[in-house]
């Protein structure tokens, strides 16, 4: 059993104690204005300062570690609202006690200005999302970073980053996104340094070493990313239709005669409908994925093309007591074709179909102070889950906790829940913002 990452805890937690100790004092001293605005200049700060951490649940057999998630993170953003455009940047010192020395990421730097009364153009480091899904994506290709989903920080962090230019256009009866990633930015995937997962190759759980890499694809006019999406008002519901050329966030294909894992190429033409019925939000969504290396499904080492399908809805059942349900559908074409070349055991071969529905339930009570949560995924076809209830209390509006269980399981090992099963974890976090 290896040690707690004491330093970058202590160290966190000794920080916001000593914010917080002060918090009274401070908000004595201040107005009722941001301390950290100019007023004369546009210029405002805001931030945050967070202790976190994560403990498994059970001890696991890939990895020779107990700690899932120990770090003390600052986060500084600056906003300068200019006449002609607005200047944001967002930057995060981060101490890891469990991946490895301190770091300084660069989450947000980006320029916004319009051109004329229709256009938006946004240019830089930013967060870029779209489509209907609770946390199940179809249309939204955009990084994503599915260790910290997975491993309990802030639900905000599961959106990555995109160096990307972004034209927004407004119509009156249709409107246009349209973003170009001049250079691939893949998903913040699984390793085998912090999760374990299961490996097809070896028939296994793994985790590092050795470390799961990906060849990324060169960096040239061919392999920039393109997304556009189209979207309006029908009566009361809105619709949307995607496309995007690119590559999928995750290194699932495999190159035999250099060894590795590589991005294959991507298409997605998608659509989707969101609006009011019986009291509450419906949403449908679906997207066509064409493996474009692979279009005859029997490639083996890269990913078949596949129709997704999402349908939800969402109402307040009570008084601020919320419910959420959706159904999902992964459909993995040529299907055929990939089961007479499968080269691996034949047991961990993939469904044809992959079935999976969620349930969020969400109770806000002490005038929203205590959230108490669940946001629960079954899959009916594999027979897996993963749980994740949490709970949220506001002391002040500065001053959160969050504490909450990530609990994985199924009936089998190389299932899409199942293989996590042994990083079950509980966690916690406590934020002051400022």
């Amino acid at each position: 059993m290896h040690k707690p990452p004491i330093n970058a805890l202590i160290t966190a937690l000794l920080l916001t104690l000593a914010i917080t100790s002060q918090a009274d004092d401070w908000d004595d001293d201040w107005d009722d204005d941001d301390p950290w605005s100019d007023a004369s200049s546009g210029l405002s700060i805001h931030g945050f300062v967070e202790g976190a951490a994560g403990y498994r649940l059970q001890s696991n057999s890939a990895i020779d570690e107990d700690w899932t998630l120990g770090e003390g993170r600052l986060q500084l953003e600056g906003i300068v609202e200019g006449e002609a455009a607005t200047w944001r940047i967002k930057l995060e010192g981060i101490g890891d006690g469990v991946g490895g020395a301190p770091e300084i990421d660069l989450r947000e730097a980006r320029v916004s200005f319009p051109v004329g009364s229709r256009t938006d153009i946004s240019i830089g480091r930013q967060i870029l999302t779209w489509g209907t899904g609770d946390l199940v994506f179809l249309n939204d290709l955009f990084p994503k970073d599915w260790v910290s989903f997975l491993i309990g920080r802030d639900d905000e962090y599961l959106k990555s980053t995109s160096d990307a230019v972004r034209v927004s256009w407004f119509g009156d009866r249709i409107n246009v996104d349209s973003v170009i990633t001049p250079r691939f930015n893949a998903d913040n995937y699984l390793t085998g340094e912090r999760l374990s997962y299961f490996d097809p190759a070896r028939n296994q759980v793994a985790g590092a070493p050795p470390r799961l890499w990906g060849e990324r694809p060169s960096t040239s006019v061919s392999n920039a990313e393109l997304a556009l999406r189209l979207y309006g008002l029908a009566g009361a519901s809105e619709w949307a239709l995607y496309g995007y050329r690119g590559f999928f966030g995750q290194p699932t294909a495999f190159n035999p005669a250099s060894g590795n894992n590589t991005f294959a190429r991507l298409n997605a033409l998608g659509a989707s409908l969101r609006g009011p019925v019986a009291g509450g939000l419906y949403n449908v969504e679906t997207v066509w994925y064409d493996s474009a290396d692979n279009r005859s499904g029997d490639d083996p080492f890269r990913p078949n093309s596949e129709l997704r399908f999402l349908a939800g809805f969402e109402r307040e059942m009570a008084t601020n007591f919320t419910l959420g349900a959706q159904y999902y559908l992964e459909w993995l074409q040529d299907y055929d074709e990939l089961a007479a070349n499968w080269p691996f055991d034949p047991a961990v071969q993939p469904d044809r179909r992959r079935h999976m529905v969620t349930l969020r339930l969400s109770w806000r009570l002490m005038r929203d102070n205590l959230i108490i949560s669940a946001m629960n995924f079954y899959s009916p076809s594999a027979r897996d889950y993963f749980l994740r209830p949490g709970v949220q209390y506001r002391f002040d509006d500065r001053l959160q906790l969050n504490a909450g269980i990530h609990l994985f399981g199924g009936r089998d090992e190389h299932s899409f829940y199942g293989q996590f099963e042994e990083n079950s974890s509980a966690w916690t976090r406590l934020r002051y913002s400022f």
